[in-house]
């Protein structure tokens, strides 16, 4: 049998190229991408998943690796996979924000602990959304989702040495945008009843001035936050699910202007 390079490299590029993109999503998306997983178990996960994906691909263009136009390419499939982890990875991010306002509100900023997806300190009550949310993504079979997109975005984005738009990136940056009014929805519940204390302890401080509002409104604040946090829990299932559709629904966008 007699085998070209053109061949060969075909067969590489059929093989490197979708390994390229689903490691770089592995890299950053959430869980998979966590402080706490080994290299190792990501490479295997990404070889794993490649070979498993590559039956399934429309055919890769017959480019060699090493060349200027394969260079292009694997950057190209480096950056989607990089956009497609960074969406979910921003769902976490809402919540540690949302935690982190909380946390001021309560007085708990000075509270933190180390984030095991990230690897930094975050306040306590940012952890705890964290891990609530992790949780909820695993029981929502978001790690499913996650690779049934990826396993998408190859129809959408095939590889292909076309290079990708700027309302590809807008797609994500949009959505990217929308974390911060995530994330003050997520802790309004428990920022509007401490400010209502707050507001409540002033006029209290204003009739009662020898009152030591510091000592006593400090507790009650603490207090409050926590049971507010504790009630505010089963409101957070169905934000979860809304932040997942708005990842989904931003992964789509990116890439519906090369199809």
């Amino acid at each position: 049998m007699l085998f070209t390079s053109a061949d060969i490299n075909t067969w590489i590029g059929s093989f490197f190229w979708p390994f390229t993109r689903i490691a770089a999503m592995l890299a950053i998306a959430p869980i998979f991408g966590a402080r706490m997983v080994p290299v190792r178990i990501r490479l295997i996960t990404a070889l794993l998943l490649t070979w498993l994906v590559v039956p399934l691909l429309p055919p890769a263009p017959a480019l060699d690796p090493l060349s200027a136009a394969g260079a292009l390419v694997t950057a190209q499939q480096f950056v989607i996979g990089l956009a497609i982890g960074f969406s979910l990875q921003i769902i976490f991010a809402t919540l540690v924000i949302a935690g982190q306002t909380v946390a001021m509100g309560m007085g708990l900023g000075f509270a933190q602990m180390v984030d095991p997806q990230n690897g930094i300190n975050v306040p306590v009550i940012g952890q705890y959304y964290v891990v609530i949310a992790t949780l909820l993504f695993l029981a929502l079979n978001g790690h499913l989702a996650l690779i049934h997109m990826l396993v998408d975005s190859f129809q959408s984005l095939p590889v292909a040495v076309e290079s990708l738009s700027r309302e590809e990136f807008l797609s994500i940056a949009h959505w990217g945008v929308r974390m911060f009014a995530d994330a003050i929805m997520v802790a309004l519940p428990a920022v509007t009843s401490i400010l209502l204390v707050n507001v409540a302890f002033g006029v209290v401080s204003r009739s009662a001035p020898q009152l030591n509002i510091f000592g006593v409104g400090f507790p009650v604040t603490l207090t409050l936050g926590f049971v507010v946090l504790v009630f505010a829990i089963s409101s957070l299932l169905p934000q979860m699910q809304h932040l997942m559709d708005g990842a989904l629904s931003a992964v789509s966008l990116f890439g519906s202007g090369v199809r």
